[in-house]
């Protein structure tokens, strides 16, 4: 990323705005925004499949496995806003688990683009079902969006919930039930 160019075009943003970029408390503004635009999309310069290949372990597993609660911050890609939640990852092993941070990292990987939340729902699933070939992959994602909560329709209390199920989460509605149940959620399937 080049954080010359965007701290320059945050300047002209502020002039853009009628505020004057040398007051005090915005004369470090600029840098400070190409920054922080640095570390939130820092998800661009990450390699999805050389997170996941880093940690996968053959294992004589074939049991679900759940990380919950993992917390995600993301920038919507239609206004540039944060939304933030969690995610809840299950998969059932065929042989092959992946470190439990990495799973974190994937999250991190993808969430740190400009995002929809729908999209980043089905890349997690679908990079842990590409590179674990597990029974199935079933992942929730819980996110509060600052674009509908402080602008446009401006409700507070709003939460999006998206979820992707793969292989026997998807065709098999008890597996699909005991992983919501695990994660302590329960969607309407049909």
């Amino acid at each position: 990323m080049d954080t010359g160019k965007v701290s320059r075009l945050t300047r002209e943003l502020l002039l853009a705005i009628d505020e004057d970029p040398e007051r005090e408390g915005l004369h470090d503004t600029p840098r400070r925004v190409a920054q922080s635009y640095a570390f939130l999309t820092s998800g661009y310069r990450l390699d999805p499949e050389a997170i996941v290949k880093s940690a996968i372990f053959n294992d004589d597993c074939n049991h679900m496995i759940i990380v919950r609660d993992i917390e995600l911050y993301s920038l919507c890609e239609h206004h540039m806003l944060p939304f933030f939640g969690r995610c809840h990852i299950g998969y059932i092993s065929r042989g092959k688990v992946i470190g439990v941070s990495k799973m974190a990292r994937i999250v991190d990987c993808f969430a740190r683009r400009l995002q929809i939340q729908e999209r980043l729902t089905r890349q997690i699933a679908r990079i842990i079902s590409e590179h674990l070939q597990p029974e199935g992959v079933g992942v929730v994602v819980e996110a509060h969006h600052l674009c509908m909560m402080m602008r446009g329709v401006e409700k507070q209390n709003s939460c999006m919930t998206t979820s992707a199920m793969l292989g026997s989460f998807h065709g098999s509605a008890a597996t699909r039930n005991e992983f919501l149940q695990l994660i302590g959620r329960q969607l309407t399937t049909g």
